[in-house]
């Protein structure tokens, strides 16, 4: 959840906002290990939202490929900058460990990032949105749902696989073999391809809505019509969704207020000094489009 070019480490460091420019005012610093551009600009919305309504100034880095060696310097770059503590969007699990040590000296708030014991986080409801999506397929008369999940790194396969297994398993339903997808379009055509192929796939809940445009075109291309023959949600809520063909069901992440709560815990912590790691979740919302109906 790329908007830099990556020609050298430096150009990666370069914060794209200014730093404190008054000794009086906090700065909050923000590193962006390579979401989605929506998903970036959503969050930094909010983010922008909470420090225009307090005395903090904000200054940006991102990296496009975060590794052990760029993160430390992303966070010396930071401290250069005389922050007062960091958020930190889309943190992939093996990026933890690196800003755990980071956070002894300053406070550190994740955002999207799996609940763990070393930092304070905020993300969405994957679990619970997954839950939801499934439900509303079964509820529609689908006996049971397939699932494309993925990427395997990434931080919302295990809370949305969760949540659709668990979901079936309540309702009673077979449990498919989940497939594992890369998060791209490509992914989705790739893995929808397999299930066109399958009279018993009435139903599909897909982990991302660019995967979810892929499976669209695979369906489409195999003669399996959306929503007619095959239902499909997807998982982000991004914008481009609603133009989708058919307008695209999915669950809606609320990014903005990720972001908003995220700068309002940092800020918190700062003022606070040091304080146990507190882990929110912001709810998902599922929007109900064109792409779903209940089994011819």
């Amino acid at each position: 959840m790329s908007l830099l070019s990556s020609r050298t480490t430096e150009d990666q460091l370069k914060p794209l906002i200014a730093p404190r420019c008054d000794a009086r005012s906090g700065t909050i610093g923000v590193l962006s290990l390579d979401p989605s551009p929506y998903d970036k600009a959503a969050v930094m919305s909010g983010i922008q939202h909470a420090t225009r309504m307090s005395d903090y100034y904000v200054s940006l880095i991102s990296l496009r490929v975060p590794s052990r060696g760029s993160l430390r310097g992303a966070v010396r770059r930071l401290r250069d900058l005389a922050v007062d503590g960091i958020l930190v969007l889309a943190p992939q699990p093996t990026s933890i460990e690196t800003l755990a040590r980071a956070s002894a000296e300053l406070p550190v708030v994740a955002l999207g990032a799996r609940e763990q014991d070393v930092l304070s986080a905020v993300s969405s409801d994957d679990y619970a949105g997954a839950v939801s999506a499934t439900r509303y397929l079964l509820g529609l008369g689908h006996r049971t749902v397939f699932h494309i999940a993925g990427p395997s790194d990434g931080l919302e396969l295990g809370s949305r696989l969760a949540g659709w297994q668990d979901a079936l398993l309540a309702a009673g339903a077979d449990v498919p073999a989940a497939l594992i997808g890369d998060g791209s379009p490509q992914s989705g055509y790739v893995l929808g391809c397999c299930l066109a192929r399958r009279d018993d796939v009435t139903a599909i809940f897909v982990a991302g809505d660019q995967m979810a445009l892929g499976v669209l075109r695979a369906m489409s291309e195999a003669g399996r019509r959306v929503p007619d023959q095959v239902s499909v949600v997807g998982f982000g809520g991004i914008p481009e969704g609603e133009f989708f063909s058919p307008p695209l069901t999915t669950v809606g992440q609320n990014l903005t207020e990720m972001g908003r709560r995220g700068a309002e815990l940092l800020q918190a912590e700062i003022e606070a000094g040091a304080v146990a790691p507190v882990h929110e979740t912001i709810p998902a919302e599922l929007i109900v489009r064109a792409s779903t109906a209940a089994p011819a």
